[in-house]
């Protein structure tokens, strides 16, 4: 369960986030969404330690955010950011074994080494297990990326925009499987997405944000009505059903 209370932040003096209170349950995929500046990011970026608590307070799995040791957070909490820097020299393998050094501390053990290879399967990435980073493509670094946060192993999962650089093909794999990680291994997995419709395809509940405020965090079937929509996108929707699934229409 992550508990957020009270949080604002700003950056000098223009307000990023004002007054965030919300709970979101363990286990499942929740889907953080809104327009460019709603704050998403942001908040993200609160909850993962990456930007200080300026008011407010936030738990994970009833730790708090702000007071726990970093090694104890580290394998409480996976974080993907936005924009990840990654050394050029490292394989592929390489990198997604650091997923383990919360645990291993560098001394990667045979079980260490097996959760490697499952991440690496479990993201298509076993054939590019022994390429150096600076050979891969965008969305194959971002896949490698993501099948670090994997292998650290934690219970929670929180994840910016990791559809940045995904081909069609890829951006559904990829929710997919974070849909299956999430049923199989009861992980609650937080991810920010710019299109509605993969959360209304993958994600059990959705966070909407605007102007730094909080709209609406329910599960996805109450969110995804045309009036919920404009409240959050500032234009009117539609909702539709295809194969059995919503699908967001974005004519204006």
């Amino acid at each position: 369960m992550i508990e957020i209370e009270g949080v604002s932040f700003s950056h000098g003096r223009a307000p990023i986030l004002s007054d965030i209170s919300l709970t979101i349950p363990a286990g499942g995929v929740t889907a953080l969404v809104g327009p460019n500046g709603a704050g998403k990011s942001t908040l993200l970026a609160l909850m993962a330690r990456l930007l200080p608590l300026q008011a407010g307070s936030i738990a994970i799995a009833g730790r708090s955010v702000a007071a726990t040791p970093g090694r104890e957070m580290a394998r409480t909490v996976a974080i993907l950011r936005q924009d990840p820097g990654v050394s050029s020299r490292l394989r592929v393998r390489e990198l997604v074994g650091f997923g383990r050094f919360p645990h291993s501390r560098g001394r990667l053990t045979a079980e260490d080494e097996r959760l490697v290879d499952e991440a690496l399967e479990r993201f298509d990435l076993t054939g590019l297990a022994h390429r150096f980073a600076d050979t891969l493509s965008g969305g194959q670094r971002q896949r490698a990326m993501i099948a670090m946060a994997y292998c650290q192993g934690c219970q929670t999962m929180l994840l910016d925009e990791p559809l940045n650089n995904l081909d069609m093909f890829y951006a559904r794999d990829l929710m997919r499987t974070l849909r299956m990680v999430a049923d199989s291994q009861n992980k609650t997995i937080v991810v920010v997405l710019h299109d509605i419709n993969h959360a209304a395809a993958h994600a059990d509940r959705i966070v909407a944000l605007r102007d730094g405020r909080l709209v609406v965090n329910d599960v996805t079937a109450r969110v995804l009505t045309p009036e919920t929509l404009q409240a959050i996108f500032g234009y009117r929707m539609e909702v539709a059903t295809v194969g059995g699934l919503p699908v967001v229409l974005h004519h204006r």
